[in-house]
């Protein structure tokens, strides 16, 4: 198949294109190199069956494909909120845009949507029935309610171009080539501990977070894409942890020696957050299998190489 993955550079885009290469697919990787670095597709400049293209999906392209994978946004805090217009219009325009691609070419279309539809959740954990407790003029806002539109514009098309759509609901993800300066907490205490920073808490780290594998999460973003189910549907790791739980654990693998700082809670940050997978267990015969133990110690291990 030609598959084009939007922000094939960043995180998740660059580990989503390692599978697809893998399984001998011709991939287009479309970036503007935001939050997406070339390091990350190095491995694949070279091959024939892989285009790289420098773009900013806020503006129209013109493309084949069989499978869109629109990723392209940026997604943590810090990123979104230094800019947080762009981040708005990459969610609106730039979803847009790919819609009217697929719709053009006839290519099945993902959505990389997110867990932060839900806002601060009063309904724990979250089914994809629950509609969200989001503050729509909050400094969130920009990326909870753009990725919100986003789903919005995907039904639309699917019911009234006949576009066909999956949309993805992505709880905190974690591995190999997160931004270590990206504001996230996992990449935040593995990159303060390798420096030999204080580990920042905010607030007092009770609030929970349930952190999933990038493998086990490009494998459940891959059956929604080839299966007949078109989503919502949630993809994360059930297993939720307390934010100094997170803290402790990484402060014993990387620097035990390294003190814990607590800070005021940001303002709209969720107090829980944890994804019920009945649906992607039932219909996409899915669910995350690397232990946190495990997926930390490869992440930690990709941080250190980087940091050096």
């Amino acid at each position: 198949m030609r598959i084009l993955v939007t922000g094939g550079a960043g995180f998740i885009g660059s580990h989503l294109i390692d599978r697809l290469m893998d399984l001998g697919n011709e991939v287009l990787c479309l970036d503007n190199f935001y939050t997406g670095h070339k390091r990350n597709i190095l491995q694949w400049i070279n091959n024939p069956y892989f285009e790289l293209i420098r773009h900013d999906i806020t503006e129209p392209i013109r493309l084949e494909a069989d499978q869109i994978y629109h990723l392209a946004c940026p997604a943590s805090p810090i990123h979104y909120q230094y800019n947080p217009v762009k981040t708005i219009k990459t969610n609106v325009m730039g979803t847009l845009n790919m819609l009217g691609l697929a719709k053009r070419v006839k290519a099945r279309f993902l959505l990389a949507s997110t867990s932060e539809v839900y806002g601060d959740p009063d309904v724990h954990p979250q089914p994809e029935e629950y509609r969200g407790n989001v503050n729509c003029i909050g400094i969130r806002s920009c990326y909870d309610e753009g990725k919100r539109v986003a789903e919005t514009l995907a039904f639309d098309y699917h019911r009234q171009n006949n576009v066909d759509i999956r949309v993805m609901r992505i709880f905190n993800t974690y591995g190999p080539r997160m931004l270590e300066n990206d504001g996230r907490v996992v990449s935040n205490f593995i990159a303060q501990a390798l420096r030999g920073n204080p580990l920042t808490v905010y607030g007092d780290g009770t609030q929970t977070r349930s952190f999933c594998y990038v493998s086990d999460l490009v494998e459940g973003m891959m059956r929604l894409m080839n299966g007949d189910y078109i989503g919502p549907i949630n993809i994360g790791n059930p297993g939720e942890y307390t934010i100094l739980e997170l803290a402790k654990t990484i402060q014993e693998m990387v620097n035990p020696e390294a003190e814990l700082t607590f800070k005021p809670l940001p303002e709209d940050d969720p107090k829980q957050r944890q994804p019920d997978i009945t649906k992607a267990k039932n219909l996409l015969d899915w669910e995350p299998h690397v232990p946190l133990g495990k997926g930390l110690e490869l992440t930690i291990k990709d941080f250190r190489d980087r940091l050096k």
